[in-house]
């Protein structure tokens, strides 16, 4: 009776009635699972040709010797006709289908303009990213994954201060393993604020640092069940949630027992969570994330078993990126505030029009403005 309710301690909530499960420790579901599951469930080696053809007979009927035969006539290759091979980008000429005259207008203006296709461009990201390491093996069985790991899918979400996006577009989409440390995660995460270079440098444009805010500002956090997850690996790290713990110390505000820990010494296996939950990732002092799992399952032999691919990243979503005011043709690299050679504030150039606009052939300053290395969030599409 006790291994019956420790293992159902372990196990969340499968038909939550609320938005997210009870919270559970992560490693003990996967042990759960473990005590349930025989080794053909948990087991990584991919299906033997024999058994995928005894597969095909129960499922059709046939005979053995059928199935060789089967396979090359429904092969996807016969999907192509043999006796007129055609170019499938190629438009013709006389058609009769207003879908293909409206493709052809629309590929022929582009060609003119500097005009990307972006709901096309979207969808082929989306599917490489999802499928380009679908049941990937590494060349050293060393790399390979574990049988019973457990893999956790991760929402990450806009900073707070995408006021357009912070409620409902995920940033990103990943997949992690149980038995990845949060540094992992934490390392994975691309996001624009880490780009930075503070300062302004109307008077040296060509003096602009190297370094950039991930270089300089490495403190960060994960907030999981009550614990900040602090990064602690670098001697310039702070506690970024110190801050936060004294505030709720300091009155009575509904918040009991804050702590605060390393997350070096922690994987995911090691947390409590809550599926569905909002969960916090705050980086460069004050860019917070809202971090939610909507995942935990046991890998499978079709998964990426590369342990090296993971944190593996399946989808990221699509922004669109700030071009230079005045070609309108490039991605902006400059911000000006208070310029009196623009007719915006701020106002958004590229590296060319940048110079040409606001500096002589001797590089001396022409009128008065402030200019700061602007970093366009589409670098990551």
């Amino acid at each position: 009776m006790a291994a019956a309710a420790e293992a159902a301690g372990a196990a969340p909530d499968y038909e939550a009635a609320e938005l997210y499960t009870r919270a559970f420790r992560v490693g003990a579901l996967g042990r759960c699972w473990m005590q349930h599951l025989g080794p053909p469930d948990l087991s990584l080696a991919a299906e033997a040709a024999a058994d995928e053809d005894a597969a095909v007979v129960a499922e059709l009927g046939c005979e053995l010797e059928m199935v060789p035969e089967l396979q090359e006539v429904c092969s996807i290759d016969m999907l192509m006709s043999s006796d007129k091979e055609e170019d499938p980008d190629v438009i013709p000429e006389d058609n009769s289908l207003l879908t293909l005259r409206i493709r052809k207008e629309a590929l022929e203006r582009r060609e003119e303009t500097i005009i990307v296709d972006r709901a096309c461009r979207q969808e082929t990201l989306a599917y490489e990213m999802e499928s380009h390491a679908s049941g990937k093996r590494p060349d050293s069985p060393a790399d390979l994954v574990e049988e019973g790991e457990l893999l956790l899918t991760l929402n990450i979400f806009y900073p707070v201060i995408f006021q357009k996006h912070k409620d409902y577009k995920p940033y990103q989409t990943v997949l992690v393993l149980g038995s990845q440390k949060l540094t992992e995660l934490r390392d994975s995460i691309s996001c624009v604020s880490d780009f930075q270079i503070g300062g302004e440098f109307s008077s040296q444009p060509d003096q602009a640092p190297e370094h950039i805010s991930k270089d300089l500002y490495k403190s960060a956090f994960f907030y999981f069940e009550g614990i900040f997850y602090n990064d602690k690996r670098y001697p310039e790290c702070r506690d970024l949630s110190r801050t936060i713990i004294e505030w709720s110390e300091s009155h009575d505000r509904g918040y009991v027992n804050l702590q605060s820990d390393d997350m070096e010494g922690y994987t995911f296996n090691d947390l409590s969570l809550k599926i569905g939950f909002p969960y916090l990732f705050c980086h460069q002092g004050d860019c917070e994330h809202i971090v939610i799992i909507t995942d935990i399952r046991l890998i499978h032999y079709d998964d990426c078993l590369d342990r090296n691919l993971y944190p593996l990243l399946i989808k990221k979503h699509w922004l669109c990126t700030r071009k230079c005011f005045v070609c309108k043709m490039y991605t902006a690299r400059w911000v000006t505030n208070n310029d009196s050679l623009a007719p915006e504030d701020p106002c958004f150039f590229c590296d060319v029009c940048f110079q040409m606009l606001h500096y002589d052939l001797e590089g001396n300053k022409l009128g008065e403005f402030l200019a700061y290395p602007y970093v366009d969030p589409g670098i990551f599409n």
